[in-house]
C-alpha cells in the first residue's frame, strides 16, 4: 500500500491503492457516502457523517488514476454560511484528521 501524507490548508492529502475495485467501492467500504462531483475541479466528493446528524462530518475529495486514488480529507464542522459560499468551519488538520486517516489506509 503506497501511502503519503501532506498537510496543506486545504487538508491532508494521501493516497490509497484501488486493487481491483473502485474508487465508489474503496470509499463505501471505508463507510463513506458519495457526494457529487466538485464542479470547478472535477474531484469526486465524499462523505461520512459523525454522530449520525449531517454535520459534523468527514469530506473527502477524490482523484482515481489507474490503480490508486489520491485523497485530500477534512473535517466539516457545520454547513457552509452563505449561500454560494464554499466558505464553512472546517478542520483540516490535527489529530482527529491523522486518526481518521489511518482508518481509512486500515481498511482500503
Amino acid at each position: 500500500m503506497r501511502r503519503w501524507f501532506n498537510s496543506t490548508y486545504h487538508g491532508m492529502k494521501f493516497n490509497i491503492s484501488l486493487k481491483n475495485e473502485h474508487l465508489l467501492s474503496a470509499m463505501r467500504k471505508c463507510k463513506y457516502a458519495p457526494d457529487g462531483q466538485d464542479p470547478k475541479t472535477g474531484e469526486l466528493r465524499f462523505f461520512r457523517s459523525l454522530g449520525g446528524r449531517r454535520y459534523p462530518r468527514f469530506h473527502i475529495y477524490a482523484q482515481e488514476q489507474e490503480d490508486t486514488a489520491s485523497l485530500n480529507i477534512h473535517l466539516d464542522q457545520k454547513q457552509q454560511s452563505y449561500k454560494g459560499s464554499s466558505a464553512h468551519s472546517g478542520e483540516y488538520e490535527g489529530s482527529i484528521i491523522e486518526q481518521e486517516v489511518e482508518r481509512i489506509l486500515s481498511l482500503a
